[in-house]
């Protein structure tokens, strides 16, 4: 019998490579796809499955929030996030959230199996990379990096910003209002303990996130 994967991305051609190298497995296959945050909610609420593989960044409900709503319908269900995004930018966030493994699409591909191999044994899966993150979050408060300390919404808008991102688009993305998203915008700052955009753009790529 083998283990049913729901893959739950935007792109087309990533949900068929998946198919595809699933399908040369014994013991995997994607029984269902999601192409929205919405379209994941429902399908995992409709049954069980053995897996979710989940891209953070989708239309609808997506990013951290999403884990978190899956996990609440279905605490045992596996989440390995398979991400655009590395593992700098969302892999301690997404862990903490109930995520129980984080890939970059951009990794080694024959991380790939072995990672979903474990997660869906009811193992975790962490990356050196992603071990040594961990390590660096749970380092005494004084001695974090200042967007660690952000909450997770606020990383979200963090990371939007700094992408380019107007306060009316976030808002959007994010089903926020305008004033919400500029009241995160403030504390982003004080938090950080900086004055402009442009600060937070350049702090973003001394530290590694920013899209490449």
């Amino acid at each position: 019998m083998k283990h049913e994967v729901l893959v739950a991305d935007d792109h087309a051609i990533i949900r068929d490579g998946l198919k595809k190298i699933l399908a040369d497995t014994d013991d995997l296959i994607v029984a269902g796809e999601a192409a929205n945050g919405s379209v994941v909610l429902e399908k995992v609420r409709a049954r069980d499955w053995s897996l979710l593989m989940l891209d953070i960044s989708m239309p609808g409900r997506n990013g951290l929030e999403l884990i978190k709503l899956v996990k609440a319908e279905r605490p045992k269900l596996p989440i390995l996030i398979f991400s655009m995004h590395h593992e700098e930018q969302y892999a301690v966030r997404a862990i903490r959230a109930g995520a129980a493994g984080y890939l970059s699409k951009e990794g080694d591909t024959d991380l790939l199996l072995p990672a979903i191999r474990k997660v869906v044994a009811g193992g975790i899966f962490i990356s050196p990379k992603v071990a040594e993150l961990l390590a660096g979050d749970i380092a005494p408060h004084d001695n974090r990096l200042p967007h660690t300390l952000l909450s997770d919404r606020e990383f979200e808008v963090f990371h939007r910003i700094v992408r380019g991102f107007g306060l009316t688009a976030i808002a959007d993305e994010l089903s926020l209002s305008v004033k919400t998203v500029s009241t995160h915008k403030s504390h982003i700052l004080a938090k950080m303990n900086m004055s402009t955009q442009v600060d937070l753009v350049r702090y973003s790529i001394e530290h590694g996130l920013a899209d490449q």
